[in-house]
């Protein structure tokens, strides 16, 4: 969230134009992060796009209800997941119109 807000040691980064976020995550999960970002005005209309090993229904239905762009189940096997986020990739930089 620091990298996102730009603070502390992270103030010149630059903002992205789309997030991947893993749900399972050390700490806070990504259910969280994601209700963090939709509350941050500076931050809202960035898209996120859940990438996450969970299929559950509990959870793709609640990463909707926060706010998610889109749920993309992470697959295991190496060349299906470079297949998943090259169709990440061309959707949302190549379909899709960003915010400026």
């Amino acid at each position: 969230m620091d990298f996102l807000r730009r603070s502390s040691a992270h103030a010149q980064a630059p903002r992205p134009d789309l997030i991947l976020l893993d749900l399972n995550l050390p700490g806070r999960n990504g259910h969280e992060i994601l209700e963090d970002i939709r509350a941050d005005a500076a931050l809202s209309s960035i898209p996120v796009v859940i990438l996450s090993t969970s299929g559950a229904d509990r959870d793709i239905k609640k990463a909707y209800a926060l706010g998610a762009s889109s749920y993309v189940s992470k697959p295991m096997d190496v060349e299906a997941f470079t297949a998943a986020i090259h169709s990440i990739e061309d959707f949302w930089f190549g379909t899709a119109q960003l915010p400026p």
